[in-house]
């Protein structure tokens, strides 16, 4: 196996800690020697072993004189688990192929401890793919003011999310909604503007077989306030973290009953403000997934980092709810154009993943 075949298996490896890992990044790590795996191993929960450790221990004695491949720089300090640049010299390893270097300052340092210890250390293979993959750790370790900010949308060919009538299930097909519950449980909040909340009714919970080592924080953006305390987020709120996100403007009398059982209430002026308040209290990647108005708020503000765009072949025409509403127009050579990451099919439906440029 050559050096870049071994990334793209490290890269496949990292997804593995997906739901298990956050805040810590998504790591992968493949251990070459001879051209031959001799050890594998990624970051599977947080607070245990990280890649590095788990690949030199399958290695066992094949490590001395090998390769390690990994998805991200080794660090260099004592966190929850020693540092692992230290392992990766401790084992006798040759050379060091890094995707990326490790933005958390706290952590960094590792190629350089690897090249004074005498191993060869090359960074940037698969860069971008692992860029894209570790997108809200590295959102985090440069922008912490706000969370890491992703939208999904299943929409019809025509960008709609609903019929005239507003029902919307189902638009996508099983496997796509199989790929949702998987999405939310790498994120640490799940949010949905009042309007879908009221009409949808959702749960926003992850429900499938990878469950989150924390379920997601389920926010409801209603700046009027109105929010039915029949709603499943209310009524389960003691049961998962709930939070309503408000304008400083909305009637108490609404917010009682609601607040009354188990909802927390942030008053904000402002999308930016909410963020803030929601990264100060420890969420660093949310999961925004409709409506219309709160997608369109949210892009018009600059505040979508990821577009998860699930498109499925039907048509619903005329009266039929936009996937994005308000959104003010722009010229077509002022318009900044999106990074497509990923393509792929669902079943029936089409995935495609876009980061902002």
């Amino acid at each position: 196996m050559e050096e870049t075949e071994a990334m793209a298996r490290a890269l496949d490896l990292a997804w593995r800690g997906w739901g298990r890992v956050q805040p810590n990044p998504l790591v992968g790590a493949v251990v070459l020697r001879d051209a031959e795996v001799v050890g594998e191993g990624w970051h599977a929960e947080f607070g245990a072993a990280h890649a590095e450790a788990a690949a030199l221990e399958a290695a066992g004695e094949k490590a001395r004189g090998a390769t390690v491949v990994l998805t991200l720089e080794p660090c260099a300090h004592y966190g929850k688990q020693p540092p692992c640049a230290d392992a990766i010299i401790g084992a006798g390893v040759r050379r060091v192929v890094a995707a990326l270097a490790d933005p958390n300052p706290a952590a960094a340092g590792g190629a350089a401890r690897l090249r004074a210890a005498g191993i060869e250390v090359e960074m940037g293979l698969r860069e971008r793919e692992a860029a894209a993959q570790n997108a809200a750790f590295l959102h985090n370790a440069r922008e912490p003011s706000r969370p890491f900010v992703a939208l999904k949308l299943a929409t019809t060919l025509d960008g709609r999310i609903a019929d005239a009538n507003g029902n919307s299930r189902w638009i996508s097909g099983t496997e796509a909604r199989e790929f949702v519950h998987w999405l939310r449980a790498g994120f640490d909040a799940i949010g949905v503007g009042g309007v879908t909340a009221r009409a949808d009714d959702p749960s926003l919970t992850v429900r499938g077989p990878l469950q989150p080592r924390t379920a997601p924080v389920r926010l409801i953006f209603a700046a009027d306030g109105d929010i039915p305390p029949e709603l499943n987020v209310v009524a389960t709120a003691r049961e998962i973290p709930t939070v309503a996100i408000v304008a400083p403007s909305a009637k108490a009398s609404r917010l009682e009953p609601v607040e009354a059982a188990g909802v927390e209430i942030i008053r904000d002026a402002g999308l930016a403000s909410a963020l803030g308040t929601l990264r100060r209290r420890g969420v660093g990647s949310l999961l925004l997934e409709g409506g219309g108005r709160l997608a369109g708020a949210f892009l018009a503000a600059g505040l979508v980092d990821r577009y998860y765009w699930v498109q499925s072949p039907l048509w619903l025409g005329m009266g039929a709810v936009p996937a994005v509403a308000g959104l003010p127009g722009t010229p077509i050579g002022e318009a900044a154009r999106w990074q497509v990451t990923e393509r792929r099919a669902l079943g029936g439906d089409t995935l495609l993943v876009l980061d902002r440029g």
